[in-house]
């Protein structure tokens, strides 16, 4: 589904990316159910398309949820339940790396509903702004949750906890966290996933001006 065939060497602004944000009933990934889905496909500074839909997880969901959200069981009773929806997400994010903020979450609910439904599950690792944050911008921030990284970059959407708006400001993060990665030497796939990998501040080298 998502791209398994680019070199790590490739540079990022050649990478398409798909920033992902999921609206679930729970923590749980075996036991919660997805209740919206927001994308963004993303390359090069550029948006290139956005996917968004409301999932009937067909269970109630609980009103801490609701409260969170402003999603309801009404407001997902005519959704599409996740089978219908899963081929138009997977054609929406092909030859896309996947991306999310804390991204072990969205990554996990994706590939128990990916491998219910009979997909192949979602090929590591995922890029995780949350982390990428920690090595380019903190202690510059306080912290790294997604409204603050947010108000950091005076993005242009700021996150809602509904799915496609924080997609949209994880993206527009993901942008300013490249933009300053450059100056740390983080210039290719690679150079990425060893970011988000690593523990402290990335050194990729002379740093090129």
């Amino acid at each position: 589904m998502v791209q398994t065939t680019l070199e790590q060497g490739v540079p990022l602004s050649e990478v398409t990316f798909c920033v992902v944000d999921l609206e679930t009933t729970g923590g749980s990934p075996t036991d919660a159910r997805i209740t919206e889905i927001g994308a963004v496909a993303y390359r090069g500074g550029e948006r290139l398309g956005v996917f968004q839909t409301l999932v009937n997880p067909g269970v109630p969901i609980p009103p801490f949820i609701t409260h969170l959200t402003g999603i309801d069981d009404l407001t997902v009773a005519g959704a599409p339940p996740l089978p219908a929806v899963l081929p138009s997400f997977v054609e929406f994010a092909r030859g896309a790396v996947f991306v999310a903020h804390n991204a072990r979450f969205d990554f996990a609910f994706l590939n128990v509903a990916l491998e219910r439904s009979g997909y192949d599950p979602l090929p590591p690792p995922p890029v995780c702004t949350a982390r990428l944050a920690r090595r380019v911008v903190w202690p510059e921030v306080p912290n790294v949750r997604l409204p603050t990284l947010a108000e950091y970059f005076r993005t242009a959407v700021r996150p809602t906890h509904r799915a496609l708006a924080d997609a949209e400001a994880c993206a527009e993060v993901l942008h300013g966290l490249l933009e300053l990665g450059g100056r740390l030497g983080i210039r290719t796939l690679g150079d990425l996933h060893l970011a988000v990998a690593a523990r402290g501040r990335p050194h990729f080298g002379k740093i090129r001006l």
